[in-house]
């Protein structure tokens, strides 16, 4: 047998294949490092989750807490326990890097290239000029710092754009083959569907993505295509079934307590109208530029490979409208929509200027590079603000939250005690005291009253039946919800120290057992105050090489 040996044209196709992926993977690192070891402190609830997984706990938010659905991101939290399991995760530090930094960006890292893997598959099945194309396109994308913020924030999000890339990979390939509507494909996009699915809620709604893409551009013979989209269905259902059943006989709800929280509803126009600050953010002459490229573009030849990309980009955008808007900044949810839109616009934008003469590409050139700057521009101006104030790090949580209880108690001579908070992630991974979430993520009875919108119902719930040791409240939450006023609280309740943004930290008078308790916990709470200045000074900034609990931070 004659042993295969690559030519020149195949090492040179590799070449330009690497090029085009690691060049913007490479951007997409020094974007990122741009954030420090900054993470989203709801990321720290997932931390949480996975570290009492991983030590046979099971689904439970801290140690003696009953198993609650607090998470909304059940295949991330897998990669999470894994890492636990491996050593990776919750351990110690990566050459000076604690690893509850280093692991879920470094997981981001892998996903996001994993994608631009996915964009050169796609176009390579499209374009004469794929490198080129993943090189465009991943380069615009590792610029938009919606993107690169939510990928390294220790979330999901670099997952669910994998997974949903992917799918739409698969799907440009089998059609160019004209094999769309074959079994392979099918059940390769249902998984991956189902992967999307187990990543966000909002997930789901890419199942649809490869039935919609039969529809418009499937060919052949009525009963194989019956037959695939059955098989997509199928492979989607099997493994969502499967964790939709373990979800009842676990929890005992249909709905991850997350969900409820958050009382999402049906979509209402007012809903979809949010797509607008996406394009605003973007820049509007870029989307402009963009949408002329891709008009243009579904006239040539790639028209039946851009119809199959811009089915999922379009149950993208849908996600996004549907969606009740979160409060974090930098447009968290829609991080498919800039994958998806930033591969649509640069394979449109090869391929246009590809069969333009030299005047049209100088033309459409220019109009192109002058887009790119003005949206470069505004880029770089989110992410310098969010630099300056990146939202809810979760190391600040653990150092006035989880540090400063941790305190209190040992100021008590207490071992353990409970705690009302509004953040969860930090307070509840070093945190010793057992949290009620304010928010109601992480707790059935105050998911309802969220749902509800029903503070007294809050009150009635906290200062009757929870009855915490120690309540947090800050900002908006906490004339929203209206502790201040309540007799029984201020009957209850005495205020240890103020705290930043209009807080306030309160202990329950019955915990003061003797004549010196409450002077002990203003002088630590001094101490808190003094650490979480220094925090919020280094925001960017971690907070020791492990999370442990009961840390007090000195």
């Amino acid at each position: 047998m004659r042993r295969w040996r690559p030519t020149r044209a195949w090492i040179l196709r590799t070449a330009l294949a690497l090029f085009g992926v690691l060049v913007p993977a490479a951007l997409f690192v020094w974007h990122a490092g741009q954030y420090g070891s900054w993470e989203i402190d709801d990321a720290g609830i997932t931390f949480a989750y996975a570290r009492s997984v991983a030590n046979g706990l099971g689904p439970v938010l801290q140690p003696g807490q009953p198993p609650v659905e607090g998470f909304s991101d059940p295949a991330w939290l897998a990669l999470l326990v894994v890492g636990h399991w491996l050593g990776l995760f919750d351990h110690g530090t990566w050459f000076g890097v604690p690893d509850y930094v280093a692991y879920p960006k470094t997981l981001a890292t892998l996903l996001v290239t994993g994608t631009l893997v996915a964009f050169h598959a796609a176009a390579s099945a499209v374009s004469r000029r794929p490198a080129l194309v993943t090189l465009l396109g991943g380069c615009i994308l590792a610029a938009i710092p919606s993107f690169v913020i939510w990928c390294v924030s220790g979330l999901e999000n670099s997952l669910l754009v994998f997974a949903v890339v992917t799918a739409a990979a698969v799907m440009v390939r089998a059609q160019a083959r004209g094999a769309l509507n074959t079994w392979l494909p099918a059940v390769l996009c249902g998984l991956l569907a189902a992967l999307a699915a187990l990543t966000r809620p909002e997930g789901l709604i890419y199942a649809g993505a490869y039935p919609l893409a039969v529809l418009l551009v499937g060919r052949g013979r009525i009963l194989p295509t019956i037959g695939a989209l059955v098989a997509s269905l199928v492979a989607f259902a099997v493994p969502s079934g499967a964790y939709l059943l373990w979800r009842i006989t676990t929890f005992g709800e249909l709905l991850p307590t997350t969900a409820v929280a958050k009382s999402q509803g049906l979509p209402t126009a007012e809903s979809f109208a949010k797509v607008t600050q996406l394009v605003g953010y973007a820049g509007w002459l870029g989307v402009l530029v963009g949408v002329v490229l891709v008009g243009v573009a579904l006239a040539g030849p790639a028209r039946n490979g851009l119809v199959v990309l811009l089915v999922p980009l379009a149950l993208a955008l849908a996600a996004f409208g549907i969606l009740v808007p979160d409060w974090m900044e930098q447009y968290r949810f829609a991080a498919p929509v800039w994958a998806l839109g930033a591969l649509v616009v640069a394979l449109s934008a090869v391929e246009v200027v590809g069969g333009l003469r030299w005047r049209g590409r100088i033309v459409v050139g220019v109009m192109g590079a002058v887009a790119i700057v003005l949206s470069a521009t505004g880029w770089d101006g989110a992410m310098r603000e969010f630099r300056a104030k990146p939202t809810a790090p979760m190391c600040l949580i653990v150092v006035n939250s989880a540090h400063e209880f941790n305190a209190y108690l040992q100021a008590l001579g207490r071992t353990s005690g409970t705690l009302f908070a509004p953040e969860l992630g930090g307070t509840a991974l070093v945190g010793t005291s057992i949290v009620t979430d304010g928010g109601g993520l992480a707790e059935p009875v105050m998911a309802r009253f969220w749902r509800a919108k029903d503070t007294a119902g809050i009150r009635d719930y906290i200062l009757e039946q929870v009855r915490p040791t120690f309540l947090k409240a800050h900002g908006e939450f906490r004339p929203f919800m209206g502790f201040d006023g309540d007799p029984r609280f201020q009957a209850d309740y005495v205020e240890i120290a103020p705290t930043p943004n209009n807080g306030a930290n309160w202990v329950r008078r019955d915990a003061l057992t003797d004549p010196g308790a409450l002077d002990r916990l203003r002088a630590a709470a001094a101490v808190a105050l003094a650490a979480d200045a220094a925090q919020r000074a280094t925001p960017l900034a971690s907070c020791g090489d492990t999370l442990t609990p009961g840390a007090t931070g000195s």
